[in-house]
């Protein structure tokens, strides 16, 4: 029981923080709403648990194999994230009457999971922190993507409600443009640490 205290906090801490999910979750809340933005916010919260059950039970035997996989994937995720700040950016919920973009769907959420470097940083992180040598590994990654499962979802949720709330304050496209470039600079700046090796 103290384990699965000890993973949820961690789940909760870095799940609540800014981070790419967060902040694109939250920038969809502001330009289309709950509801539009609920296949989002699922493909989050079931993509993450699922990715770390994938990385836990075979993708990390992958990765020691072939460390430059690693690397690549980390990269195109930085390159992913700098052209969806663009869109960001550049995005608007209303323009000329019509809707220039649209939120993310299921697939696309939960397949941005595998490009993402902050969740792969929590991901690995959880695994190599709360997993041990000297019990079954499959029991012991179950645990820990039941538990991301069970606190994504009101991380997500957060998110997504502060946009919402938002969405009532920003009263016009020019308000709504300055949120979307700060959104959009705040999703750059969520990937600097990821670059800049710790020393």
């Amino acid at each position: 029981m103290e384990l699965i205290f000890a993973i949820a906090l961690f789940a909760f801490s870095s799940g609540i923080t800014p981070g790419p999910n967060n902040i694109m979750l939250m920038t969809s809340g502001v330009n289309f709403g709950i509801k539009q933005s609920v296949p989002h916010l699922l493909g989050i919260s079931l993509g993450f648990p699922a990715m770390i059950l994938a990385v836990g039970l075979g993708m990390s035997a992958v990765f020691q194999a072939y460390p430059i996989l690693h690397t690549v994937i980390k990269v195109l995720g930085i390159i992913y994230l700098l052209y969806l700040s663009w869109l960001i950016a550049n995005s608007s919920s209303k323009m000329e009457g019509k809707k220039v973009s649209k939120p993310f769907s299921f697939i696309q959420a939960a397949a941005f999971q595998w490009v993402n470097p902050k969740g792969w940083i929590m991901a690995v992180g959880a695994i190599a922190t709360f997993t041990s040598v000297n019990q079954a590994l499959t029991p012991q990654i179950i645990t820990i993507a039941s538990v991301f499962l069970c606190v994504a979802f009101p991380c997500a949720i957060v998110w997504l409600s502060f946009g919402v709330a938002l969405k009532r304050i920003l009263k016009n496209e020019r308000q709504q443009r300055i949120f979307n470039v700060s959104m959009a600079i705040l999703l750059v700046a969520s990937i600097i640490p990821m670059v800049i090796p710790n020393h």
